[in-house]
């Protein structure tokens, strides 16, 4: 029997023109550039902060290097200070009993200033070789340095072992070194410390490549004469012991202020300098220590572009540093929702299955009454024939089917009238869009207990039976199907399948135990006439018309639960395109339905209740954890390249094992055989990072304010064929 109806739509509004029509929108390749510069920012910002947090040993554990064959005898005879003179290299050494302290690694927020307190109150001038990284993040403990009158020098930007990398990386090492300390202190430098660098005499062939190179460039590299090994903390004495020069000579001594606990050199130094002091000996830094003062300035004033340009870095590293701030803070937030939301499932969702499954569990009376069924169509004719036949097979008695065609411009309206079925109605009505549609069938339906099924959509035929039962209960006022992709042998439907089964039906049971299922899926759901009228009926107002329907029908004061044994099997999209769309579609139109119903939070009564413990779940748990769950992907492939390589790989399989429980938890309580969960890890590397890009369109989408049309999926009619 085929119905003409009327829709009271304006052609050509922009959300439902047509059933799923397409429109490019505009500024789409303006958004596309900010996010892929946005997306470039980042990067750059993890790659500076991966180089100015490059962790560093201490400096006693540095291999040695080759053999000393080409460093002249006259380097490794020599003085501490090394500079370019040159065919000759030229060293200096300190005057007798003159000390010049030099620490390395800093500055530390902890330390330095501690160290500096006590040079203060003694009166001694120092030298310090400061870190670039160090110097961006301190900025002001740099400027004391120089302002309370101690030489500052290069150890560095990231504390590499110089000989193992590049020549361009080692001019990036001095010279953004050199720029931090011109932002901070308004002052350049001439001296160099080489990491892991110690005394002349342990001077290999690749040290003195690194330090021939660097006096080329201006330094003066400023070994030691005396090491104090406080890296060690052999103790309070034996610093002091180790940093005393023997026979009245002069020394060099090398001390930290960063790098690990420096609490014995504070106070070894609180006890070494006044000792010092008492056997005649005088502190200075190196420049004026030497027997033959050197007369250049060893930190003379930066140049403006200097300065400008140390600023630009340092701010630059404190904006990484921030980034990365708050990318541990999602990543937990992220850790505590992903806890937070696996444990309610093992809790609420095995209850859940195991009440239903329980002898004694009955919704009530058995149902028997009569079903109306809508079937909204537009251009189906590859599928509609196959789902109306296997509801015309349904077990329910008195199933009236009514498909709603939407100007459909293929054979789908001559598909169904070649079926010849008892109680099918074709219904065709001008091109208003699903909910249009639906709203039309609902009207024509003849009875009070209402079915939506799609058009790709295949019920078991005890489907129906089984989804109306709840209703036995008068407080139901819709029931939420189980849908399951039918089209499962290709790996992209196989893991929709496995979302479908994990992040569908599982959530389901969870929602149903707290009384707040977001979604009555449009592939399987029932309804009461009246709880549809208390809704006012599917609304245009968002993509989502199912869930939009759903949480008007939870504030209207309805119960809507989950009938785990209505199975029907669904044509999931199997290029990337329709995957991209649908799911597009769906974020949207949910983030939609929340904003549309977010006074439900402030009012009273069952819509308040579903505000307050509904609105917040559903943004948690489907917004705010899928939209932040790219962050764990971030951070392990950071972790895997710049942090601790084996407690990044353990942490990220241990998520994967949980997700892998939780998966064999969801397909045992759906009686799902477990085969398809070998795709399960490659789900992880692929598949859900489309997901990822689908959510932040969606969000960004819908902070722009913009408007969707709907958008066609092309049908392969497999679950169809398998009907046939």
């Amino acid at each position: 029997m085929t119905l003409y109806a009327s829709s009271s739509r304006p052609a050509g509004d922009p959300t439902t023109t047509g059933f799923l029509s397409t429109r490019r929108p505009a500024g789409r390749g303006i958004r596309i550039l900010l996010l892929l510069t946005l997306l470039v920012i980042v990067a750059a910002l993890l790659f500076v902060e991966a180089y100015a947090n490059a962790s560093f040993a201490p400096d006693a554990s540095s291999a040695p290097g080759p053999a000393a064959s080409a460093v002249p005898a006259a380097i490794r005879d020599g003085g501490p200070v090394i500079a370019h003179g040159g065919a000759k290299p030229r060293t200096w050494r300190p005057a007798k009993r003159t000390v010049a302290l030099t620490f390395d690694d800093g500055p530390d927020p902890t330390w330095t200033p501690r160290i500096l307190d006590v040079l203060a109150r003694t009166g001694t001038r120092a030298t310090f070789f400061v870190v670039g990284s160090q110097v961006a993040r301190y900025p002001d403990l740099a400027r004391r340095i120089v302002a309370e009158g101690h030489e500052i020098g290069v150890h560095t930007f990231s504390h590499p072992d110089l000989s193992a990398i590049p020549a361009w990386q080692r001019d990036l090492e001095y010279s953004q070194t050199q720029l931090a300390i011109a932002y901070a202190t308004g002052v350049t430098t001439s001296l160099f410390r080489p990491p892991y660098s110690s005394s002349t005499d342990a001077i290999r062939d690749n040290d003195w490549q690194v330090m021939r190179e660097a006096t080329t460039q201006g330094y003066l590299n400023v070994l030691e004469d005396v090491d104090s090994r406080d890296w060690a903390r052999p103790g309070t004495q034996a610093i002091t012991a180790n940093a005393t020069p023997a026979d009245g000579r002069g020394a060099i001594v090398l001390l930290h202020d960063a790098g690990g606990d420096r609490s014995q050199t504070v106070a070894a130094l609180e006890r070494y300098i006044p000792a010092m002091h008492e056997n005649g000996y005088h502190f200075t830094t190196v420049s004026r220590s030497l027997q033959t003062p050197i007369v250049t300035p060893v930190n003379p004033p930066a140049t403006a572009g200097q300065r400008w340009r140390g600023g630009a870095l340092v701010w630059t590293i404190r904006v990484a540093d921030g980034l990365m701030v708050v990318l541990w803070w999602l990543l937990v937030v992220v850790g505590v929702l992903t806890l937070a939301r696996t444990l309610l499932l093992f809790a609420v969702a095995v209850r859940h299955a195991r009440r239903r499954r329980a002898p004694a569990f009955t919704w009530g009376p058995p149902v028997h009454e009569p079903v109306s069924v809508i079937v909204p169509a537009f251009n189906e004719q590859d599928t509609i024939a196959a789902t109306v036949r296997t509801l015309a097979a349904s077990d329910h008695p008195g199933v009236e089917i009514i498909v709603v065609d939407d100007a459909s411009t293929d054979a789908t309206a001559a598909a169904v009238d070649a079926l010849g079925i008892d109680d099918l109605r074709l219904v065709r009505v001008p091109s208003g869009g699903k909910a249009l549609a639906l709203n039309t069938g609902v009207a024509l339906a003849r009875h009070d207990l209402i079915v939506m099924v799609d058009a790709d959509t295949v019920v078991e035929p005890d489907a129906l039976r089984q989804l109306v039962q709840p209703f036995a209960d008068p407080a139901v006022g819709a029931v939420a199907g189980n849908v399951k992709v039918g089209n499962r042998r290709r790996l992209l439907p196989r893991w929709q399948h496995i979302e479908y089964v994990i992040g569908f039906n599982l959530d389901r049971r969870l929602y149903d135990a707290l009384g707040c299922i977001p979604t009555i899926p449009g592939a399987l759901g029932a309804f009461r006439r009246q709880a549809l009228t208390d809704a006012g009926g599917l609304s245009i107002d968002t993509l989502a018309e199912d869930t939009d329907l759903t949480m008007a029908i939870l504030r209207a004061g309805w119960r809507v639960v989950y009938q785990e044994d209505a199975h029907s099997h669904t044509e999931a999209p199997t290029t990337l395109r329709q995957l991209w769309q649908q799911r597009y579609r769906w974020s949207y139109g949910t983030m939609q339905a929340m904003w549309k119903h977010r006074r439900s939070l402030i009012e009273r009564g069952a819509s308040g209740r579903f505000g307050r413990r509904g609105l917040p779940l559903i943004a948690l748990f489907s917004v705010v954890l899928p939209l932040f769950g790219p962050i764990l992907d971030l951070m392990t492939v950071f972790g895997v390249f710049f942090l601790d390589r084996s407690s990044t790989l353990i942490g990220w399989l241990a998520v994967l094992a949980v997700q892998a429980v939780t998966a064999v938890l969801a397909f045992r309580l759906d009686r799902e055989p477990l085969r398809p969960l070998w795709a399960l890890p490659l789900q992880q590397f692929a598949y859900r990072q489309i997901m990822y890009a689908v959510l932040l369109r969606s969000a960004i989408t819908a902070v722009a304010g913009r408007r969707l049309r709907w958008q066609k999926l092309e049908r392969s009619a497999e679950v169809a064929a398998g009907t046939r």
